[in-house]
């Protein structure tokens, strides 16, 4: 198997691994790659003729959607290459766009805003994401591009940005910025909704100052006028129902890793049979090598057992950090590979104590590579076996 390009993360195989990753419902955005249109795209600011989308504010969104050049003039919203980049679509062939950050508002930002095929059911966890990619006119760079769930309908003539608090971003969205071109990044979460929510707005809704940027340099060779703003094409847009036992298989970015960018992810099944104790160190969290950067669903794993934890004060809690033998070998010419159960278990309690665990409650323990994991097994391959022992695990004190 290929260490370079191999899949974000590997299900247990147990008896079923639609335990975990069942198939979902069907997704509520009926037009979320915006393939239905109503009419013909004759310029920019035309999001209102993809079914079911519009604009909340008085700055119209784009669409883009391959068009028919005349003579050798590239239409302003065709696809590829458009008014402010070139970008094939993420699924299918059009794709929307927004200004997500300006500095100093010099281009007031937009938003795209759809209406679900139905309201969200309170309680009930959804699977939610979107692609964005950053057209390379783009001065700027930045982050708080999020979807925000809302009962009412946002709609408003004025120009302004939408502040609100966000209810979906990227994990990692506080350290970083969405600086690809030419291809596309995934923001993806799970939400618990309060019941009700019937309309999705994409944007960013965080004041100037709460937003990360940074400058985008302009390619040499482009010759389109660059904008100074950050701007974002939007594609493949979905919100799906999550199963009691279902996780949201978010992707993760990793940069290519010269060793292994595998992250092993195992099923996790609770039931109302299970005590406390053994429903938290039923938990287990895993890395790719040499990292110790929380998943998506590792956070799910940490966001339950600070319930529990809240819930029972007395309780201690022992974190168990383990490093692959790979790690530990490289790590004693490569710093940065060294002690990284360690550094997993600092990860852990950063996120623990963030949460309003106090830090007295936790235990640090580092296992290195002396601990396999007993879930291991001899038909697994080298970088699967490895990838099972990059792990944190609990014991309750």
């Amino acid at each position: 198997m290929n260490n370079f390009r191999k899949i974000s993360a590997i299900l247990l195989v147990g008896l079923s691994t639609l335990s975990a990753y069942g198939q979902y419902t069907e997704n509520l955005v009926s037009n979320g790659s915006f393939e239905a249109v109503d009419g013909k795209i004759k310029g920019l600011k035309s999001i209102g003729i993809a079914t079911g989308w519009t604009s909340p504010t008085g700055v119209p969104a784009d669409l883009f959607a391959p068009t028919k050049a005349k003579g050798s003039e590239i239409p302003p919203a065709n696809v590829p290459d458009n008014t402010y980049g070139k970008e094939d679509a993420k699924d299918g062939s059009n794709y929307a766009g927004i200004v997500a950050y300006s500095f100093g508002a010099k281009v007031p930002r937009s938003y795209i805003l759809g209406k679900l095929d139905a309201p969200l059911k309170k309680g009930m966890r959804y699977c939610v994401k979107f692609n964005v990619s950053l057209a390379e006119a783009s001065k700027y760079a930045s982050n708080n591009i999020g979807i925000s769930f809302t009962k009412k309908d946002p709609s408003t003539e004025d120009k302004t940005p939408i502040i609100a608090n966000a209810s979906i971003l990227h994990p990692e969205n506080d350290s970083k910025t969405f600086n690809k071109t030419y291809s596309w990044e995934q923001i993806c979460g799970t939400f618990t909704a309060e019941g009700g929510e019937k309309f999705i707005t994409i944007g960013n809704f965080s004041k100037d100052d709460k937003t990360r940027y940074e400058n985008n340099l302009k390619p040499k060779d482009m010759k389109k006028t660059q904008i100074i703003a950050a701007y974002y094409y939007i594609d493949e847009v979905s919100v799906m129902l999550l199963e009691e036992d279902q996780f949201c298989d978010c992707l993760i970015a990793e940069e290519r890793n010269e060793y292994s960018a595998t992250i092993y992810q195992k099923a996790i099944n609770l039931n109302d049979k299970m005590t406390v104790n053994q429903m938290v160190e039923a938990q287990q969290l895993f890395f790719a090598f040499g990292k110790d950067n929380l998943t998506p669903i590792g956070k799910e794993s940490l966001d339950l057992i600070v319930s529990k934890l809240m819930a029972n004060p007395a309780l201690k809690l022992e974190i168990l950090g383990h490093s692959d033998p790979q790690e530990d070998k490289v790590g004693e010419e490569k710093p940065a590979y060294s002690k990284m159960d360690s550094k997993r278990v600092n990860a852990v309690i950063l996120y623990l104590t963030g949460k309003g665990i106090p830090e007295a409650r936790l235990i640090p323990s580092s296992q290195g590579s002396e601990s396999p994991n007993e879930e291991a097994i001899e038909s697994d391959d080298e970088d699967l076996k490895m990838a099972k022992n990059r792990r944190v695990t609990f014991k309750v004190r």
